[in-house]
């Protein structure tokens, strides 16, 4: 192959971090005084380019404050010297959901195409790897190329390859080899720039083999100098041709060269660049608060389309924007400063509350049809379940039980849980005093309950409360006038009581239909409803528990042995394993004379729960932790901080796993929690499961740049290994320890600092060492939760695709607030979706350009084998769409759609 004869193409750009070492705004200011220059500079050179880092983000961050200059923006644009798009926001692929990776880059495309149209390249310049289904995510959106740096494998010896996805699907991917910024070197003395690109193309010919050298002219926070193209016309001559071009110019009109080199999956190699895997586990609170607003979302979105007469779509596109905006590589990640951090814990609040209003108002209008004295029960999920819901209802009274009766009459046992007080308050005051206890009364709301009637005597006042009053009606003017009268009759001490009618909290089994809603109701009954003949308790005693499904038994170091319905036994599955971590935000990284702490210096067991629906063990373990590092940061302190670890362990009716949650207060800096399960036999690797896919790996990481290559990985709704699987709330770190025999989840990694100059992991800096002492979250309450399910034959043989469905998402539970007394509405069922393996990302209101308004449903065969879904609901038609929303096709659906899904495919399709 002819090599490269020192031809170049300059791409101006900058990389724009939206939040990091500063907040956002602060960056912000920064940006708009950057885009100033680009816009001056490119109106007055009409050689100039300049790519805007692939994310609108910038571009809307930079017209909120410059409104005026829209109109310059598109000129621009439309002149080919402005490339924009086309993500909203350069992401974190791994911390957060397939679904949000879409809406990112549909909601980024939408908007440059309102300015003008996106560049038609998936650039990912600076993310800390890649996931294996990225390819077919652009491919479904119509893209060809891609461009990126991080995590490419020592296989790949030029600037490009073909990215191919779990399902085949490719895009042809500039690599960038020395990073988004290998042309600065280049610049550095203007006059000297034709020398210097010389030696530079000389030093990488094997790469560029007959294409030109391409230099990314750029770096974080900075426009480039005004006089670029200037120097560029100088250096340019009939030894080496110069051209300025944007980054999607370069890759359609100079490169090209066949490219051969095929690389298949996820890319997280440490070959050509740091992947800083330590930013997976550090801030969780991070993690956790970015799962809360995907579900909520969701749920908001599917119980909005199928439930609510209310288009809520200007709310949700809110929430998304949030969502999306906090899925920034150096935000979701908490590799930012503490304030930068703080920003982003309240973004993500605020999208949940902004989702969580929009589900609520879908709920109020269905329970606008249940009775008062009933609840109404929806599903999220696409498949009928019966699920176990808490709910506040009058205690029975002595002598009688509990039972639930759905819309068609059958009744239910029900288990209760706890019983709460019913005197609220006892009070004595003079008599002057009863008019301020009147002011209380909001109508009929007296402490957040209802008067149901109230008991007026020569110094007494009862109020009896009630959620649903029996009662007659209620006239606080009235009450006003009799409470005066009495006082005015009665001077001196009274008493004041506020009574509340015996409330308990029960537990009650739901049948709900796929995506559906039920309602019930609980009340007394002479006897207890047989359940069942299939039905097996869940049972806890002493230090076992149980449902007929799943066995376990707490051990005396307060680990537990999990047995499966299969039969497999998985032995010391919790311990907890507790080292040192002098690294920072980006690196795990070990101290030189680590102490392990793994052995609690006491335990004890508590039953909380015995069934019959479910059952309950705390487990509270003491440990000895280290305080601190010492001084040199190489030694943990000799002073230990007695620290309870409580362990919830649950076991519900039906459920073939265990749930486990943990808790503890931490008063320990600079460390590493890690919780682990143990394998009957070492694993060759694991099986990750999140983006739309399920990711093998090993028990190595490829290494060879300047970070050890530590096998430390992520994992979203599960990870599985040999006869394991855990199933996950949120995006986790995880690793296989001890050769293979064991998986270790990360519970906490306290650091104190966004990097640090001198890491035992990492040979450079990979930011300024700036305090984060918010990182090492002392003081703060540390949960995780997740579940286990124990099964030889792995995570497709356990149904752990569907199972991690039912763990993650609870049914969303309403009081009705139609008439008490009232038939209950029957069960209605939504879209339902059958099919193994089958996974269900998205159900969506859409409304197509003609105003027809439609269901999106985004399904995903989660098997290397494909799969068949089965679509039946409310529809005549249906619509298959890319990840844009164009249509492709459209077919009848009157009695339902079976879409044949190839291995790992993503299939987009609106039904109305």
């Amino acid at each position: 192959m002819q090599k490269s004869a020192g031809s170049a193409v300059f791409v101006p750009h900058f990389h724009w971090d939206r939040e990091w070492y500063e907040p956002f705004q602060v960056f912000r200011h920064r940006l708009v005084t950057a885009l100033d220059t680009v816009l001056e500079t490119a109106e007055a050179n009409p050689e100039f380019r300049f790519t805007v880092d692939g994310q609108m983000a910038a571009v809307e961050d930079y017209l909120e404050m410059r409104p005026e200059n829209r109109d310059r923006v598109v000129a621009l644009v439309a002149r080919g010297q402005l490339a924009i798009g086309p993500w909203l926001i350069l992401l974190d692929e791994f911390l957060c959901s397939g679904e949000t990776i879409v809406r990112n880059l549909r909601m980024g495309w939408e908007a440059a195409a309102e300015l003008g149209g996106s560049m038609a390249v998936g650039y990912l310049p600076d993310m800390f790897g890649h996931v294996a289904q990225m390819p077919q995510i652009l491919a479904r959106a119509g893209f060809e190329h891609a461009a990126l740096w991080r995590g490419v494998p020592g296989s790949v010896a030029g600037h490009a390859f073909r990215w191919r996805a779990p399902d085949g699907s490719e895009v042809r991917t500039e690599f960038l080899f020395d990073g988004y910024d290998n042309g600065l070197d280049v610049l550095l003395v203007p006059d000297q720039i034709g020398r210097a690109l010389g030696e530079y193309a000389e030093m990488t010919a094997d790469r560029w083999g007959s294409d030109p050298v391409l230099a990314m002219a750029g770096t974080d926070h900075n426009a480039p100098d005004p006089q670029l193209t200037s120097w560029l016309r100088k250096a340019s001559g009939d030894e080496r041709a110069i051209t300025v071009a944007t980054l999607e110019e370069y890759i359609r009109g100079h490169a090209r060269d066949e490219v051969t080199a095929v690389v298949t999956g996820e890319l997280r190699s440490h070959v050509r660049g740091n992947i800083l895997p330590g930013v997976l586990s550090v801030r969780l609170g991070l993690k956790q608060r970015m799962a809360v607003a995907e579900r909520t979302i969701d749920h908001a979105e599917r119980m909005n389309a199928l439930w609510s007469r209310r288009d809520d779509s200007p709310f949700l596109s809110l929430a998304w924007h949030k969502i999306i905006e906090s899925t920034a590589h150096d935000s979701v990640v908490g590799s930012g400063t503490d304030e930068t951090c703080d920003q982003v814990e309240a973004r993500l609040a605020e999208a949940a509350q902004t989702a969580r209003a929009v589900r609520d108002a879908a709920l109020a209008e269905a329970a606008a049809r249940v009775p008062n004295d009933g609840y109404l029960v929806a599903n999220p999920l696409p498949f009928a379940r019966t699920a176990a819901v808490e709910v506040d209802v009058v205690a029975p009274p002595e002598g009688s039980v509990l039972v639930a009766t759905a819309a068609d009459g059958s009744t239910q046992p029900v288990q209760l849980i706890s019983k709460a007080p019913t005197v609220l308050s006892d009070e004595r005051m003079d008599a002057s005093q009863l008019e301020r206890v009147l002011r209380r009364i909001h109508r009929r709301e007296l402490f957040g309950r209802l008067i149901d009637r109230y008991e007026l005597t020569p110094g007494s006042l009862v109020f009896h409360l009630a959620e649903v009053p029996a009662g007659g009606p209620f006239d606080l003017l009235i009450l006003r006038a009799k409470v005066a009268e009495a006082a005015a009759a009665h001077p001196g001490e009274w008493r004041v009581l506020t009574l509340e009618e015996a409330r308990a909290t029960a537990l009650v089994p739901v049948h709900v239909p796929a995506t559906g809603l039920t309602g019930f109701r609980v009340g007394p009954a002479d006897g207890t409803p047989a359940p069942p003949a299939s039905f097996v308790p869940a049972t806890a005693t002493g230090r076992t528990l149980s449902n007929g499904l799943v066995h376990v038994a707490v051990a005396a170091d307060g680990t537990l042995a999990v047995t499966g319905a299969d039969g497999s036994v998985l032995l010391g599955v919790g311990r907890l394993v507790d080292g040192g971590d002098r690294g920072d935000s980006y690196n795990y990284g070990p101290p030189a004379k680590d102490v392990l702490v793994s052995e609690p210096a006491g335990v004890t067991v508590d039953v909380l729960e015995n069934g019959p629906l479910r059952s309950r063990t705390r487990i509270t373990r003491v440990y000895p932790w280290p305080a601190a590092l010492s001084g040199d940061r190489d030694v943990r302190s000799g002073e230990t901080v007695p620290t309870p670890v409580e362990t919830l362990v649950e076991v519900r009716a039906g459920e073939p796993f265990v749930r486990v949650s943990t808790s503890f207060l931490n008063r320990s800096a600079d460390h590493r929690l890690r919780f682990h399960v143990p394998l009957p036999e070492p694993a060759a690797g694991s099986a990750a499961a999140g983006q739309f896919a399920v990711t093998e790996r090993g028990l190595t990481a490829e290494g060879g740049w300047g970070e050890y290559p530590i096998p430390t990985f992520p994992a979203s709704s599960f990870v599985s290994a040999g006869a394991a699987t855990v199933l996950l709330d949120h995006a986790t770190e995880y690793e296989l320890v001890s050769d293979g025999s064991e998986v270790a989840i990360t519970l906490l990694r306290a650091i104190g600092s966004i990097s640090v100059n001198i890491h035992p992991f990492r040979d450079e800096p990979a930011a300024t060492e700036i305090p984060a002492p918010g990182a090492q979250d002392l003081g703060m309450r540390v949960e995780n939760r997740f579940a286990v399910l124990p099964s030889a034959t792995g995570w497709q043989g356990a149904n752990a695709v569907a199972l991690a469905e039912l763990f993650r998402n609870d049914v969303l539970v309403a009081r009705g607030t139609a008439p008490a007394g009232g038939q209950l509405p029957p069960d209605a069922t939504g879209v339902q979706v059958d099919g193994a393996d089958v996974f269900v990302s998205a159900v969506r209101r859409v409304t197509a350009e003609d105003g027809a308004a439609g269901t999106e449903i985004r399904l995903v065969a989660m098997s290397g084998t494909g799969a068949t879904a089965r679509l039946t609901g409310p529809f005549t038609e249906a619509t298959t769409v890319d990840l844009l929303g164009r249509p492709l096709s459209t077919t009848p659906a009157a009695d339902g759609l079976e879409l044949a899904l190839g291995p790992w495919e993503i299939r987009t399709v609106v039904v109305r």
